[in-house]
Formats: structure tokens, sequence, C-alpha cells
């Protein structure tokens, strides 16, 4: 490690800039006051080559050399710029894009679309939502979930599952933080709601590596949300109303320098959800079922002054599930909620440096009861953080870093159970809480290493400590090389160590939210990964682009636990109940995309494999992990018709994941008896979905937009089942068994219709 520890600070400080040398910063908007995402910006100076592009929030940082100097500034959707001024001395700049409009005698051709997925350095992706909104979805609302599974690296969950599962990782592996605060919570009931209100959501960071030194915590991907932090000029509304949901979003200017933002949504569905749970059986499975969830967000941005920009994030959500059945005398009663609150303060201290601080806290929690005959049983668990992040960004000899630290405290009750007996004083219970306290410093810089050749340098130190015995102490390197050939080719290459000190354990294999999450302690060790990926990205044309890479992990230390929703009783812990192991995931990713014109839309495919390790499972041999899915494949298509129209169009393909199913059976005094060739040996049928969706626009303008519309999800009704039962029937002499297979259906044809609207 100190090898590792040497050479990145050899990167970092070697001075392989001119003397005669300065910077330029800026930032790229829109006409219409939107910071630009991934905007490429080439400099001609002194007649050599610069390129770089915008990051999250349109800002750019260059070095070139003094002298005079030609900037060329572009974006899909928009009229490229050009300025070209006498470069003396460090500059900071603004420039303004307008939108992309030819004008033929007197026809006017329009195009003011922007790309609805930008790809970053590294392979990054980012999202807007707004271009988004014809990707057709169950309840014609953008989610966020359903679209990251539509590109390269991610696998589809099927129906019944709001999880993500990126390059061969667990649905605990991934990061998603809203404005940087962690949501450990990250589904509404089987996946069937947009866990989020994409109104207040401006853009969306995917990173399926985790490659920025600033985060950590997680082995797999990180999803950064990050709400609208310009202040609104003046009063705005928009929402939408569907048919089982419904959304409203206000921006309520406050000052000439502050405002908010406030959105809620609520669901009114009771009667409806009953059917679509039953739908996929002929058995009345659920006799009396209600469910409903409601959350809401808010965003307070004030300008203090010049150089401090002050924001306030929330958000809060809250499930209930009920269910009755008289014929099994059961009642039972699931709720599950989140709330997340955090100040952020930036401070601007010149071109070069700038500050940001923030506190949060953040909770989730669900609590699981059930009353049958004359037993009640209760279960419930939560996560608690909370925690401090101060990052500075400046430049040392020209070279562009982000350091920080990071303190956080966790406090988790992973399962309190509690079994009442209400015919005797038989009473039993259990509950453990966790305590622990990590600590992290981080930097990153950009060097350039050659002219065409720049590297993303990270290190992440963590400390992590709980109770008295279990401290950690763990070096992170981060590496990207991105190589530029020229304007239409860039290549990368890169290498993550990561490690996770919090697990989620999943107890479901549908999206019921019994799932808890535990910390490394009493001798449960970190999880930890070492990941490879390479990749390049083309610009085939000014319509066209594409991408293609490759990627290589291994992990240790992964957790499983085989027992449900719960193992209790006198002796066991969740200690001894969690088995330990490792894994590895290997595959290849190719994007094609369509960013300009009347149709848009995307391409993705990826081919991988993943494999797990553990010594009580499989009699300890290799085995596929159950979302080993060798291929996946979606096919995105949006239509402009004209001013009124838009239509859109999903294709899904992705091979079944697996599960354990029975080889033979033979008989013991009698009674039959499994037996099982290996674990996850069988695999479900293949999953093809295709989705439909029409808008109608009544009025579409920049400020105004009213709109229906109509999605059909399953269009060809297809089944896709969630698992597979085995009905057992064994003849009257006990001498020969039939085992045959039913499928649990969830969803079939679903189509819906809503109403959209802003001013």
């Amino acid at each position: 490690m100190p090898k590792t520890i040497i050479l990145f600070f050899l990167f970092c400080f070697s001075n392989v800039f001119a003397q005669s040398k300065g910077n330029i910063a800026g930032n790229i908007k829109s006409s219409e006051n939107e910071n630009l995402v991934g905007a490429s910006i080439s400099f001609d100076a002194n007649k050599q080559p610069y390129y770089t592009i915008t990051d999250s929030i349109g800002n750019f940082l260059q070095n070139i050399p003094l002298g005079k100097v030609e900037i060329a500034v572009d974006q899909l959707g928009y009229l490229k710029k050009t300025i070209n001024f006498n470069f003396t001395k460090d500059t900071i700049i603004s420039i303004v894009l307008e939108k992309d409009i030819s004008l033929l005698k007197e026809v006017i051709i329009a195009n003011d679309k922007k790309s609805g997925i930008t790809t970053l350095s590294g392979g990054k992706l980012s999202f807007n939502l707004k271009e988004l909104s014809g990707v057709p979805t169950v309840l014609g609302t953008t989610d966020i979930i359903k679209l990251l599974q539509l590109t390269p690296g991610v696998q589809n969950s099927g129906d019944a599952n709001g999880y993500l599962y990126v390059r061969g990782g667990d649905p605990g592996h991934n990061a998603i933080l809203y404005n940087g605060t962690p949501i450990y919570g990250m589904s509404h009931l089987l996946g069937i709601f947009p866990f989020y209100n994409t109104d207040h959501i401006k853009e969306v960071e995917f990173d399926k590596s985790s490659s920025n030194a600033k985060y950590g915590g997680r082995l797999s991907s990180t999803t950064l949300l990050l709400p609208n932090k310009n202040i609104p000029s003046e009063f705005g509304i928009q929402g939408n109303v569907g048919i089982l949901a419904s959304q409203l979003s206000l921006a309520i200017p406050v000052t000439k320098n502050s405002g908010f933002y406030i959105s809620g949504r609520k669901t009114y569905i009771d009667e409806i959800v009953s059917p679509l749970l039953s739908s996929g059986s002929k058995n009345d499975d659920v006799q009396d079922m209600k469910y409903g969830f409601s959350d809401g967000n808010i965003t307070f941005v004030s300008q203090i002054s010049k150089n401090n920009l002050f924001s306030i994030d929330a958000f809060i959500s809250g499930d209930e599930l009920k269910i009755k059945d008289e014929n099994l005398a059961l009642r039972t009663n699931l709720k599950w909620s989140n709330f997340t609150v955090s100040p952020t303060l930036i401070t601007t201290f010149s071109p070069k440096v700038s500050m940001s601080n923030s506190v949060y806290f953040t909770q989730y929690s669900n609590n699981l009861e059930m009353e049958q005959a004359t037993i009640q049983f209760g279960v419930s668990s939560y996560v608690k953080d909370f925690g401090f992040t101060n990052s500075v960004r400046y430049s040392v000899k020209n070279i562009p870093f982000e350091s920080g630290l990071q303190y956080v405290y966790h406090d988790l009750q992973p399962q309190k159970v509690n079994v009442e007996n209400l015919t005797s004083n038989n009473n039993t219970s259990q509950n453990s809480i966790i305590n622990a306290n990590e600590a992290a410093v981080f930097t990153t810089a950009k060097p350039k290493i050659f002219e065409n050749l720049m590297a993303e340098l990270g290190l992440r130190i963590n400390y992590y400590t709980s109770g008295s015995k279990d401290s950690y102490l763990h070096f992170q390197p981060r590496v990207i090389l991105n190589y530029y050939p020229n304007d239409k080719y860039s290549f990368y290459a890169s290498y993550n160590k990561q490690y996770q000190y919090l697990s989620l354990i999943t107890t479901s294999s549908v999206g019921i939210p019994t799932d808890f999450w535990i910390a490394s302690s009493d001798g449960i060790k970190p999880q930890s990964s070492d990941e490879f990926s390479v990749g390049s990205n083309q610009t085939i044309s000014r319509n066209f682009s594409s991408s293609l890479g490759g990627f290589y992990r291994s992990m240790k230390d992964l957790l499983e636990y085989p027992y449900g929703i719960t193992q209790f009783n006198e002796t066991t812990t969740l200690k001894n109940d969690l088995l330990v192991g490792k894994g590895k995931a290997y595959g290849l990713e190719m994007m094609l995309k369509k960013s300009n014109g009347k149709f848009t839309g995307w391409l993705s495919y990826t081919l991988s494999w993943s494999d797990r390790n553990f010594d009580e499972l499989n009699n300890g041999n290799t085995y596929f992990a159950k979302y080993d899915r060798r291929h996946n494949l979606s096919l995105v298509g949006m239509y402009d018709l004209n001013s009124k129209w838009n239509f859109g169009v999903t294709q899904i393909f992705s091979s079944g994941n697996r599960f354990t199913m029975p080889t033979s059976w033979y008989f013991i005094n009698n009674n039959p008896v499994k037996e099982y060739s290996g674990y996850n040996n069988a695999q479900m049928p293949n999953y093809i979905r295709t989705d439909l969706s029409v808008n109608y626009f009544f009025v579409k303008t920049n400020k105004k937009e009213s709109a229906l519309n109509f999605s059909i999800y399953n269009t060809f009704n297809i089944d896709n089942p969630i698992y597979v039962v085995l009905d057992v029937q064994v003849n009257k002499d006990k001498n020969s068994v039939v085992v045959k297979q039913e499928e649990k259906v969830l969803y079939r044809i679903l189509p819906s219709i809503s109403w959209r609207f802003k001013f």
C-alpha cells in the first residue's frame, strides 16, 4: 500500500505544465438558465489543442498556455458557440448556448431536445429526467430505478422488485444519495411505483463503479439525485394526476435571492392493488388487502451573500400494507418509512477555491406485526445516520483537486423480535442494537499527464470502529485514465478498491421490505471488492454515439442470510446465522444512442457472469448468483411526430434469474424426500416485455405544459413469473410422486392514463 500512496502523490504533484500558463474557469448554461452537464469544450491555444467537459453543475476548469485562444463549446441540441480573445491571466467566463433552430424560407424546423443521457468521463452517465419523460413506465411518471435498469451493466430485476443489481453485485451494494445524503429504504411496494418524485429531481448521475473517492461505503454503484438549486424567479406549479397516484410540485420565490421547491405524492389504490396481486394465481391468496404510501420533498435555496449559497433538503416517505385473511385467522400489518434532512453551505473564496459543508440525518425503519390464532409475532428494524461532510475544491500547480473529510455515526437495530402466546405466558423476545463510528478523508486530483491523456486519481482512507474489538483502517485507491485522441473518440481504464461496513440482508424473493441492515461488528468483517474496467466512447455523427466496455470484479466477505424473514430461537444470533463467502462478476457492455432529431433513444446490451462461493452452500462449490442473467437487452425509442403527439416504446429481453429446485424425489418411511443437485441449479424463463406510451400535448411551451399520457405495461400480455411453486402430488399407495411447477405471475398487461401539467 505505501507504493500506491507514493505513486498517487507522484502523479498529483508532478509539474507537467509549462511555466506560462493560466486557468480558465467558467459555467455553461442554456438560454433557459439551466446548467448544461457534459458539454464539450475545446481550446486552441497557440495552436495546441485542449479538451474538457462540464461537470454535474455545468462548471469547467482548464489550464492552458497564455496568448491568443479560441474556445468552442458544443452540446447536442444547441448551437455551437466559438469565442476568441487574448488570454493574459486567470479568467472566469460564463457562456450561454442557444437552442438549435434552423430556418428555411417560411418553414421553421425546431429541435428543442437535449440529450436525455450524457456519457461523462470514465463511463459515468448523467440523466436529464425532463428529456426522458417519453420513456414508457407503469403509471406514466418517470421512474429513476427503471431508467437505470435500461442501461449497460444494470440487471433487469423483473417484476415485484425495486432493487438495483449492478455489475454482479447485490442490492445492498448500491448507494443512492439524495443531495449527498444516503437513502437506506429504496423502494415502494413490489417496485410498482417510482420511489422518487422526479419533478423534484433536476439531474441524476450514475457511476457503476463508485469511482469518486468522495463517496464510499458501497461495493458497487453510486447514484446521485440532484435537486434543483436554481433560485425560482417566479411561482410555478407542475404535477401528474393518474389512476393510482398523483403528485404535485411547487416553486415558490420568497425574495430575489431565496425560494422554496415543495413536492408531494399520494396514492388512492386500496381497491386496485388487491386484484393486481392475485392476478397470477387461481386461488384467493389475498382476501382483504390495503396498501398506500405518501412522500414529500422540500428544498430551500438562499444566496445569503455573493459568495455563499445556503440550502436545506428534506425527504420523507411512509408506506403501509395491511393483509387480513379470516380463513387463516391471519392479520398482518407492515410499515416502512424514510426521513432525511440536510443543510448545506457552499462558499466560493476565489475562482480556484470553493468549499462545501453539510450535516445530515437519515433514518429508515420497518415494522412487521402478524397475528394468527393465538400467536402474535413482531419484527422491526431501523438504521439511523448522523453525518458531516466537508469538501474543498482547489488547484495545486494548476491541477484541479477536491479534498475533504467525512464523519458518520451509525445507529442500527437489525432485528427486534417479539413472540407472544396469548393463551400462555410463554413469551420471548430478542433485540440487538449496534452503534458504530466511521470517519474518512479523501482527495481526488485530475492532472493532465500528456496533451491527450488525463487522469482522475483518488484516495479514500476509512477508519471504522464498533465496540471495543471491531476496528478497521482501510486505504481505497481509485484511478481512472482518460485518453482523447481526437474529438470523436475517447478511451478509459479504471481500478477501484471498495469496502462496505453496512450490509443489506435480503429476506424475501419479492419486493416486500422486510429486509434489514447490519453493521460490521461482533466479528462480522466488512465486505470488500476490487474492480477493473476498460471502455471507449465514440461520436459516430451529430446524431449517433456509442460506448463499449468490459469489467471484472472480485468480492470478499459477502453475507448471505438463508432463513427468510427471520430465524428465531433462544440460542441463535445474527452472527451465527449469517453465512460468509466470496464472489466474482465480469462481463461486456455496449450502448448505441441517438440523441438528436425527431426519433431519439438507445440500445443497451450486457453480457455478464456472476457467481458465489460459500462453504456452507452447494457443498462448498461455486454456484451462480441469483441475478446471474447472462443476457440483458434493452431498446428504448421516443418519436416526436409533431408538436402534439409523442410516442415511446421500450423492449426488454433478459435471461431468467436463478433459483434452487429439487432434481429428484424418493421415499423414507413412506414420506417423500427432496434431493438437490446444486444451489441455484435452475433458471426462470426468459424475461420479455414490451411497453408503449403516447403523449398528447394540449399545450407545450417552456413555462406551460398540459398533456395526457397513455401507457401500456407488458403490451403483449406475456407471462413473466416472479417465482415458481412446486405442486407435489402423491398417489394413494405413496409409492410414486408427481411434481408440477406452478409459475406465479404478478403483472400481466397494465394500461394506465395520467394527466401531466405545468404552469
